[in-house]
């Protein structure tokens, strides 16, 4: 599965599983956090959100 390519990836990957968990209203949800919730699983955002954070750059040119 996908692993977050940044820290801002990973932190959308976050706020969407939240959503998709019913934990966070979509309401809150912006940027790609929006498109994370509507096209991807459950299993890809917990697969994604749970990259380590330690190397990851803070952005990349694909945020």
């Amino acid at each position: 599965m996908a692993k977050a390519k940044s820290k801002a990836q990973q932190q959308a990957a976050g706020a969407a599983l939240s959503a998709k968990r019913g934990e966070t209203d979509k309401s809150d949800l912006q940027g790609a956090s929006i498109e994370m919730y509507e096209t991807m699983s459950e299993a890809e955002l917990e697969d994604m959100a749970s990259t380590p954070r330690e190397d990851l750059p803070e952005t990349s040119g694909d945020d």
